[in-house]
C-alpha cells in the first residue's frame, strides 16, 4: 500500500536580479512512490536534486523554491493529504512531526548548543500536544531514548558533551518520539567513521522494523543504500533515471549512470583501477536536451542527444529512463 504517490512534479528555484529571471529545475518531473513499512534509499551525486527533493516531499518548500506542476498525495491511514493543498497551520498541528518527521544533515544544526538535550525534547512534544505533567514527560522521554539504546542520563547533558554519533541518535530520538508515518533521513551518516555508521544505521533499521513505518534514506553513499534499503531510486540532473529493489539495482543496473556508480564502489580484493566518469554534472539553470546524462554517457546514440528517455518498466518493481535500454542494447 503507498504512504506518498508523487506524478510528474516540478520545484524550481525561481529568482530575478536586475531584470534577469533564472530558474533552476532542480526536480524535473519526478514520479514516485513511497510504500508503507520499507525503507526506500534516494542515490545520486552532489547537486542532482537530491535536497530539493527532500524539502518538495516534507513540505518544506518556501521561495525562491516553488512547485510549478505535479500532485504530491499522501496516505496516513487515519486521513489523507494533498501536499500542494494543505495549510501551514493544519500541516503544523497535525503533519510534521506526528506524521512526517526529518532526520536532518548534521546534528548540530537540530541540537541547541546551549541548552541540554531534554529542553529540545520539551519544545517538540510541548507544541504539538503540550505537557501537563512534566515530571511523567521526563520519565517517558528517558524510557524513548532507553528503548533506542541510549543512556537516560543523555538528557541531561548538553550537545557538546555527545560525541558525533551519539548526537545522530540523539536527532533520531527526536525525529521519532510521536512514531511517525514517514521519517526522512537526509545523509544520516555524514562524518561518522564506519563503526559509528553501522550503529546509526542499525537504529534505523530496529526503529522501522519494530514501527512498520516507513524511512525515506537520502545519502549519496551508494554502500549505505546497499545494506539498508529495500528500494533504490538513482536520481540525476533532477530526474529519476531508474528504481528497483536494491538487490536488483547492484547486481543488474540497467542505466549507464546506475552502472557506473556501482562500478565505483571499492570491494575487497579488487584491484582493478577504477575509471571516473569524464565531465561534470549538468546546470540545471540550462539541462541539456534530451538524456541529460548523454554529454557524459560513453553509449550516447544521436538520439539521446535530442529525445528525452521515457520511464520503461523492466518489471513490476524495476523501472529505467533510458533509448539504449528500450531499443535492446543495454
Amino acid at each position: 500500500m503507498s504512504l506518498l504517490k508523487m506524478e510528474d512534479v516540478r520545484a524550481y528555484y525561481r529568482t530575478e536580479v536586475y531584470g534577469i529571471s533564472r530558474s533552476v529545475r532542480a526536480v524535473d518531473g519526478v514520479s514516485m512512490e513511497l510504500h508503507k513499512n520499507e525503507i526506500y534509499g534516494v542515490a545520486g551525486e552532489s547537486s542532482c536534486g537530491k535536497t530539493t527533493l527532500i524539502k518538495v516531499i516534507s513540505g518544506t518548500v518556501k521561495p525562491p523554491l516553488r512547485i510549478e506542476s505535479g500532485s504530491i498525495h499522501y496516505n496516513f491511514g487515519a486521513f489523507q493529504m494533498d501536499m500542494r493543498k494543505i495549510d501551514a497551520e493544519e500541516m503544523r498541528q497535525n503533519v510534521r512531526w506526528k506524521e512526517i518527521s526529518y532526520v536532518m544533515q548534521g546534528s548540530m544544526s537540530v541540537l541547541n548548543p546551549v541548552r541540554k538535550i531534554i529542553r529540545s525534547f520539551e519544545d517538540i512534544v510541548g507544541t504539538h500536544q503540550g505537557i501537563p505533567d512534566k515530571k511523567a514527560f521526563q520519565e517517558q522521554m528517558r524510557g524513548h531514548v532507553m528503548k533506542l539504546g541510549l543512556p537516560p542520563d543523555v538528557l541531561n547533558l548538553y550537545p557538546h558533551q555527545l560525541s558525533g554519533g551519539m548526537r545522530q541518535r540523539v536527532a533520531i530520538a527526536l525525529a521519532t518520539v510521536f512514531n511517525p508515518s514517514l521519517i526522512i533521513a537526509d545523509e544520516p551518516t555524514t562524518a561518522l567513521d564506519v563503526v559509528v555508521q553501522r550503529g546509526v544505521l542499525h537504529m534505523l533499521k530496529d526503529i522501522q522494523a519494530e514501527s512498520a513505518n516507513t524511512v525515506l534514506l537520502v545519502t549519496h553513499d551508494l554502500a549505505v543504500h546497499a545494506n539498508v534499503a529495500d528500494r533504490v531510486g538513482i536520481m540525476y540532473a533532477g530526474r529519476i533515471v531508474e528504481e528497483g529493489p536494491t538487490q536488483v539495482i547492484f547486481q543488474a543496473p540497467r542505466h549507464p549512470y546506475t552502472e557506473h556508480l556501482i562500478n565505483s564502489l571499492p570491494m575487497i580484493g579488487d584491484k582493478t583501477v577504477k575509471k571516473s566518469l569524464g565531465g561534470a554534472p549538468p546546470n540545471l539553470a540550462d539541462p541539456p536536451s534530451g538524456c541529460r546524462f548523454h554529454p557524459r554517457c560513453p553509449l550516447a546514440m544521436d538520439r539521446c542527444r535530442t529525445e528525452t528517455p521515457e520511464m520503461i518498466m523492466l518489471s513490476e518493481r524495476h523501472r529505467v529512463a533510458c533509448h539504449l535500454v528500450e531499443e535492446g542494447r543495454a
